[in-house]
């Protein structure tokens, strides 16, 4: 999930677009793209769309980012929205584990209500740090529920509010790395933020060059232009897959020797670098950049 694009929920001339593009993940929309007076409208355009052949048949990963817990439209939004072939429900400004315990119970009701097999994925949670007490409780919402499969750094949110820059350099990586070490903590990935400004690809680029060594899988997209540019950032090179498949290959033949470290391409390698080298190997492997 290098790229993922968000898609206005009231906006159905869209939908077919987004489905053509190079992004790997849709975020359908039903909070702050919507007007007020037209929630109930994209509400069921969403619900439609996600049944229709062109969602079942996808392979992008299609999330709906619903409006927040204490709206009244979340029930309303999950009731609608989790049915077979949505893969993940992203979560406004959640606050304790106990928002995200409660909006889990309502998946389920939803999944139970609208025709979920045991054939069906389970819907999973990719939760919005977007309040100094989300980013301060981060690591017990990552660790709040098993649906929970993200989390979601949101700066425009964390930043305004507070007069803080969002170019600030300093905040900007001190919100990411704690973020990312919270999702660490959880066993979930990390998720970049958006950048506003599509005119600025180097600006962009810099930010998602930051936020991919620091870990996190992919970038937000507010405009399909932005696609290729999160599509190449979180690419692995040629040089990190070969080099990963080298300590890959080298770690079977230590194991099989009974040799706790090792040196590959003149750096010593024990059970943390394999671990990451088995992480690339896999996105290389899913992004049809090495063979099967």
């Amino acid at each position: 999930m290098r790229s993922k694009l968000f898609v206005p929920g009231s906006r159905p001339e869209f939908f077919p677009k987004a489905f053509a593009s190079e992004a790997d993940a849709l975020s359908f929309d039903l909070e702050d793209a919507v007007a007020e007076d037209r929630k109930a409208e994209a509400r069921k355009l969403i619900s439609e769309m996600l049944r229709s052949d062109l969602a079942q048949t996808s392979a992008k990963t299609l999330i709906v980012r619903v409006n927040g817990l204490s709206t009244p439209h979340f029930e309303a939004d999950i009731a609608a929205v989790v049915v077979p072939g949505l893969d993940v429900i992203n979560l406004p400004k959640p606050e304790s584990a106990d928002d995200v315990r409660r909006v889990a119970d309502a998946i389920e009701r939803a999944e139970r209500a609208n025709g979920f097999t045991d054939k069906d994925e389970k819907v999973r949670l990719l939760l919005n740090i977007e309040s100094p007490v989300a980013l301060r409780r981060a690591a017990e919402l990552a660790t709040a529920h098993p649906r929970v499969a993200g989390l979601q750094l949101g700066l425009g949110d964390l930043f305004e509010p507070a007069g803080i820059h969002r170019r600030n350099l300093a905040a900007i990586t001190a919100a990411m790395f704690a973020v990312r070490m919270a999702a660490a903590e959880g066993n979930v990935y990390a998720y970049d933020t958006v950048f506003a400004n599509i005119r600025d690809t180097e600006g962009f680029r810099a930010e998602a060059e930051i936020s991919r060594q620091m870990g996190f899988l992919g970038k937000s997209c507010i405009h399909p232009t932005q696609i290729a540019l999160a599509n190449d950032v979180y690419r692995p090179s040629d040089e990190e897959i070969a080099h990963a498949l080298r300590v890959v290959d080298a770690a079977a033949r230590a194991e099989a020797e009974g040799i706790g470290a090792y040196v590959v391409d003149g750096k010593m390698i024990d059970p943390p670098f394999v671990q990451r080298a088995q992480a690339i190997v896999e996105i290389g492997r899913r992004l049809g950049l090495i063979a099967a």
